[in-house]
């Protein structure tokens, strides 16, 4: 049987699951990058505390389409921060106040963001979801390229 859009129900709920697990992770990021933009101290403050703001607010973005996702799929987002605690893979960072340890753990975030991408993904190229395939693309090709960025930067 299928869903609304044409995709097989049990195929659809595992890439729910999966995606509402990338949803608890990006919310737990999101968070993670506003106190590293809060917090950052030295003398890449202005360097950080920009670039954090930038990452925190693409994150933003994606968690309002991965929560729109799992709706499109007939799934219900996650959606307090209870669930998102118990459920992200990505580790809450509290009192960071160091640049490079700031970057070592948005590299660490992005290494467990785009693993669970490439998941979905398969999921996705499985039940023939290309709406979910083409999300997760975007989201890989993105992560990858600030993924080499942010480790370039740590040297």
């Amino acid at each position: 049987m299928e869903n609304l859009v044409g995709i097989d129900r049990k195929k659809a709920e595992k890439i729910v699951i999966e995606l509402n697990v990338l949803l608890a992770d990006y919310e737990v990021f999101y968070q993670n990058l506003r106190g590293l933009h809060w917090n950052i101290r030295g003398k890449e403050f202005f360097e950080l505390h920009e670039k954090f703001e930038e990452l925190y607010k693409d994150a933003f973005v994606k968690i309002d389409e991965i929560a729109e996702r799992v709706l499109t799929l007939e799934g219900e987002p996650l959606h307090t921060y209870t669930d998102y605690l118990e459920t992200a893979e990505v580790k809450e960072a509290k009192s960071v106040t160091d640049g490079s340890q700031g970057v070592e753990i948005v590299v660490d975030n992005f290494r467990v963001l785009v693993k669970k991408e490439r998941s979905i993904l398969a999921l996705a190229a499985d039940a023939a979801d290309e709406g979910t395939v083409s999300l997760m693309s975007d989201y890989i090709t993105e992560t990858e390229k600030t993924l080499w960025m942010l480790n370039s930067y740590l040297g």
